[in-house]
Order: structure tokens, then C-alpha cells, then sequence
């Protein structure tokens, strides 16, 4: 990263945040990472730990790692956070209390991985994978296509997970509708060729995604924040689209605003890339220009290669003077960082007090513990 940063672009990142009832101290935000630190789904004190640091060291708002809603099928991993229970809820309000200790804000990311779960996966390997038409990625078939009653059951699990985030304390939610999980999978027409009311053209396929935050706003209130995470690229399928147009942006995105989000998190592998042909904006910039809501924006903030590079495991440091010129401008409102965060929990501090020698390198050794 080069020093030549500027004091005054810097602050930037650090003037508060407010939007309804999410008030934050700055523009910062802990980007969701599967980390898979809690056995039997529950999360313990070394999680709690483990995102108080983030917190302590500035972070103004963190969101989890994706936790699983209470449905047989929804994870793949036993060490995946469960967001349901009274162990799995009782760990996350520690959590939430360990965060808001130290000065923090915390949304859980509720998450249902569809059919990129493969049959036997545990932790229920009776379970088989569930997606709007039975298709996984590459539009194989692997199981049938949901029933209307087996969506209203999903579309449920979502709302009560909501309402125990209230419960436990949060701040908000963060409904993970993004990279090809099980939402995304309504979205996209590779995965949906349903012909009820979950499927057809663009808007159509957002049924499924706004009935969920309608769900989710009944079970919460008009006041609790809902944000809404989604993706153009879908996990090993980077070149995928949604919507090749602002004007079919714009469709996609206008039935979940309508439907209770506040924020939209638009997920990228390179925030600097513009969206579409003839703009600079990138999905962040082009979201909240189409629906007037807060944006965040993400990829690769702060480090010198993306998620899932060809160029290895391992990014350096690298400058933020773009970034900064562009939230300045208020192209989107606030900041996602995700590698680099995981590898240095002080990074929002080392940013802050001009200490951008002190950084850390990214690398795939950071993976390996809860620090």
C-alpha cells in the first residue's frame, strides 16, 4: 500500500454511518468468511474472541460468517455455525455481547446453501439438497424440484432465524442471497426453470428472495435493519450474470426493495470494475443509483489480487486511493473488507492512525486458525 494515502481521503472511511436504526461509527464493515470454528454448529468463547477483535480494532460493523437456518438441508459441514437451537442462539448472543463490549455493531448472515450441498454431506447426510428445480450449478439434475409447501417451510426458517436475532441481541440481519447458494439459485436461469409463480422472467424469479424479507419484516418490525447480499458471479462460475443492463438491474432489484431491504450488500471480486459499458459505477454504485437505498461495496478491498485469483493464495497490501475517491463521492456508502481483515484484526486501526507499513500480507496460513 502507498503512503501517499491522504490523511483527508483516509477519514473517508471513518465519518459515521446512519440509516434508519443502523448507526455506525464508520464506514467499515467486516465482510461474511466461512471460517467452520464451531463444532456441532455452536459457536464458543474462541468465536466470540475471535470477532471482539475485529470490533475493538474499529471494524464498525461486523457480519458474520454465513449461519445456517433451521433446515435439515442448509449446511454441509458440521463445523458451520447453526443459527437455531438453544446452544448454537446462546453462543451467538455471547457473541453480540463480546461485540457490543468492545464498541461494535454485529449482523448475523442467515444462509442456505441449496444445491451446492452434495448428497451425504453431514451434518444431516439424509438430507438431500434442495434448489428451485432440482439443478445444481452446471444444470444437472440432482433431486426434484421444491414443492410450494416445501418453500413456505424455507421461507419460514428464514423468519423465525430473524426474529432470534432480535432476540439474541443484533443489530440487524444479512439475508445471504449471493455465489450461487440457495436464494441466488432462484435468481439465476440456470438453476430456475420453474413455471409456478417462483419462476419465468427476471422479476419473477425474485419471488422467492421478497417473500423472504417480507417473512423476515413481519417477524422483525418496521425498524430492524435487513440487509440483502447479491452477486452477478456464482461460486466456480465467475463470468455468470443476473443482469446484463441497468435497466435489468433494475428489474431484479426493485421487488426486493419494495419488499423491506434497507441495505444492499452488491458482491464483487474487484470493486474497481464498472458493471455495465458506458459508467465507471460498479454493481455498489449502480444499486444504490437505482433504488436511492445505502450500498456496500466489496472485493479485494486493500489487497493487490481477488478472491480466488489465478495469481495463488497469497495478496499484499495495496493502496486504497481509488477506493477512497469513490466513497468520497458517495458512488456507495460503505466498505466491505474481507481477506485482509481475516489476516490482520487490526487493519481498521493500522488504516486509521496511518500505520499502513504495519499491515499484514494475506495469506492462505490465515485460514488455518481463529485469530
Amino acid at each position: 500500500m502507498s503512503n501517499t494515502d491522504s490523511k483527508a481521503s483516509v477519514e473517508a472511511l471513518f465519518k459515521p454511518f446512519a440509516s434508519g436504526n443502523l448507526e455506525l461509527a464508520n464506514r467499515i464493515v467486516m465482510a461474511p468468511m466461512t471460517r467452520g470454528y464451531s463444532p456441532n454448529g455452536v459457536p464458543g468463547e474462541d468465536v466470540a474472541a475471535y470477532y471482539r477483535r475485529r470490533a475493538e480494532n474499529g471494524v464498525g460493523l461486523i457480519v458474520t460468517e454465513g449461519t445456517l437456518i433451521n433446515h435439515p438441508a442448509a449446511g454441509g459441514n458440521p463445523n458451520w455455525p447453526n443459527f437455531h437451537g438453544e446452544a448454537a442462539l446462546e453462543g451467538w448472543s455471547n457473541v453480540v455481547s463480546a461485540v457490543h463490549e468492545a464498541g461494535g455493531k454485529i449482523i448475523p448472515q442467515l444462509w442456505h446453501i441449496g444445491l451446492t450441498r452434495k448428497i451425504g454431506d453431514f451434518p444431516n447426510p439424509e438430507a438431500l439438497p434442495i434448489g428451485p428445480s432440482g439443478l445444481n450449478l452446471s444444470g444437472e439434475k440432482i433431486t426434484e424440484p421444491l414443492t410450494e409447501n416445501e418453500i413456505a417451510d424455507v421461507i419460514a426458517a428464514y423468519a423465525q432465524a430473524a426474529a432470534d436475532a432480535v432476540k439474541a441481541g443484533f443489530d440487524g440481519i444479512e439475508l445471504h442471497g449471493a455465489h450461487g447458494y440457495l436464494i441466488d439459485q432462484f435468481f439465476w436461469d440456470r438453476t430456475n426453470k420453474r413455471t409456478d409463480r417462483f419462476g419465468g422472467d427476471l422479476a419473477a424469479r425474485t419471488r422467492f428472495a421478497a417473500e423472504i424479507v417480507e417473512a423476515c419484516r413481519r417477524a422483525v418490525g418496521a425498524d430492524f435493519p435487513i440487509v440483502f447480499r447479491f452477486s452477478q458471479w456464482k461460486g466456480g462460475h465467475f463470468d455468470a450474470k443476473l443482469t446484463d443492463s441497468p435497466q435489468e438491474l433494475e428489474q431484479f432489484l426493485a421487488p426486493l426493495a419494495s419488499a423491506g431491504v434497507d441495505v444492499f450488500h452488491s458482491s464483487t471480486r474487484r470493486y474497481w470494475e464498472a458493471e455495465f459499458e458506458d459508467s465507471f459505477l460498479n454493481l455498489a454504485g449502480w444499486t444504490k443509483k437505482l433504488t436511492g437505498k445505502p450500498t456496500i461495496t466489496v472485493g479485494s478491498v486493500g489487497l493487490d489480487n481477488e478472491f480466488r485469483s489465478s495469481k495463488g493464495d497469497t495478496a499484499q497490501p495495496a493502496s486504497l486511493a481509488g477506493l477512497l475517491e469513490r466513497l468520497e463521492n458517495g458512488e456507495f456508502d460503505l466498505v466491505a473488507v474481507g481477506r485482509a481483515l481475516l489476516a490482520d484484526p487490526e487493519w481498521a486501526a493500522k488504516i486509521r492512525d496511518h500505520r499502513v507499513d504495519e499491515l499484514h500480507d494475506y495469506g492462505t496460513e490465515a485460514l488455518k486458525s481463529l485469530y
